[in-house]
């Protein structure tokens, strides 16, 4: 028997709101499935589980906050105690109450969601919550029944034509009419944040300060900077994309964040985490990408087994990353599974990144834009296209010598873009 628990979806995060159950007790459950969604200031999370097994009983109900670390559920056929994450977040980040902390009371806040597993997209049920449509009601006419948007609006304005008032019935007064009586207010409901809305972007900026301060305060950076000629890069690009249709040729930071994945297998101290004062060297080379939501803030969800990848892989899983990132449908492993971050700021014109580490890894590389600089080479002078790439470290962790061991791989990988993808 095993006790999953809410995770830790970032550096930010104390505490998350049960939003939806998608099992039950009773149902059999894989590693990977998703069995939950949680809200967080930076939007609604689908939480998977990390082991087979059956669900035995809930011990918090929808609608409740729960602190990071908190029981959420006990699941049958576990091998070992489950976080719902990596261990080294719930170790890292749960806060000190939560360890002993066992049940949640339910805050029912929103209409409860029938017990049965109901397939909806998060943009569905967010707007059924909006316009308080049951679900259990509403026929879905997606991928195996699935409910979309367009079915919830159109139960809407169902609803809404039934509660209008007929103007074809009869109106009969056999006496005086009773004086009505006060009906007393309905209690506020709390309604989810819209991604667009004031309320959400101060949620998505709070969170990112609270992580920022904690990253500053606790972690000694150290940067480095280097110069990369990517001629040969580009070159190669050019002639993959030329094989390829517009919707399908591969975008410049494929081949960036192709190389930070190659060169952490030759320098994997940067590939980790700082927990309990030491080091812990992941396994998987995760990258996190700061993608940017339109209506403002960054997230920076993982692209697993990034150096396993070939470039149509990679492409299409940053491309899948990029369109659910903004419309709110990550996973928590996308969320709490990264090893090191990459930040690529060149298509809004910077040159230089020195970005902050987000705890608990140990390690951010920037990219700026590709820039035409001069460059001397064995006494030639010439024009070649620079990228400056930079390496933020914890100084904890590894120090200026192992950063520049890989500034000086991944340069050397990106002079020879084919053998990054076994050409």
């Amino acid at each position: 028997m095993a006790e999953f628990l809410m995770p830790s979806l970032g550096a930010d995060m104390q505490s998350g709101k049960l939003l939806e159950w998608l099992v039950k007790p009773g149902d059999t459950v894989k590693r990977g499935q998703v069995v939950a969604v949680v809200g967080t200031e930076k939007g609604d999370i689908e939480v998977e589980v990390f082991e087979d097994g059956v669900i035995h009983d809930f011990a918090v109900e929808t609608g409740a906050e729960v602190p990071v670390g908190a029981l959420l559920a006990i699941i049958n056929g576990g091998a070992a105690k489950s976080t719902g994450a990596p261990a080294q977040f719930a170790v890292a980040e749960a806060p000190p109450e939560a360890a002993v902390e066992t049940k949640v009371e339910a805050v029912k806040e929103r209409p409860t969601i029938n017990s049965q597993r109901v397939r909806i997209s998060p943009l569905a049920r967010k707007l059924a919550e909006e316009l308080d449509v049951d679900l259990s009601q509403v026929q879905g006419t997606g991928p195996h029944g699935a409910i979309d948007k367009a079915d919830v609006e159109r139960a809407a304005e169902a609803l809404k034509a039934r509660a209008a008032p007929s103007t074809e019935a009869a109106v009969v007064e056999t006496e005086p009419a009773a004086e009505p009586k006060p009906t007393p207010a309905a209690a506020p409901v709390e309604r989810p944040k819209d991604k667009g809305s004031a309320d959400f972007q101060a949620g998505m900026r709070r969170a990112i300060a609270l992580a920022m301060a904690r990253a500053n305060r606790d972690i000694p950076h150290y940067y480095l900077e280097t110069r990369i000629d990517m001629t040969n890069a580009l070159a190669w690009l050019e002639a993959e994309n030329l094989q390829r249709s517009i919707q399908n040729r591969i975008l410049p930071a494929v081949l960036l964040i192709k190389a930070v994945a190659k060169a952490l297998t030759k320098v994997p101290q940067l590939n980790g985490y700082w927990v309990n004062d030491a080091l812990q060297v992941a396994e998987g080379i995760h990258i996190g990408f700061a993608i940017a939501l339109r209506q403002g803030g960054l997230i920076t969800p993982a692209l697993h087994h990034a150096d396993l990848k070939s470039a149509d892989e990679l492409m299409e899983n940053l491309r899948d990353l990029i369109m659910r990132t903004r419309a709110g449908r990550l996973r928590s492993s996308e969320l709490t599974n990264a090893t090191i971050t990459v930040t690529s700021l060149g298509d809004m014109g910077v040159e230089k990144v020195f970005g902050v580490i987000y705890p608990p890894q140990v390690a951010l590389v920037g990219f700026g834009k590709v820039i035409e600089e001069v460059w001397v080479e064995k006494g030639m002078i010439g024009v070649r296209p620079v990228v400056h790439a930079t390496l933020a470290g914890d100084h904890r962790a590894t120090d200026g010598r192992v950063g520049a061991e890989f500034l000086d791989v991944l340069n050397k990988l990106l002079q020879e873009p084919a053998m990054l993808f076994g050409a």
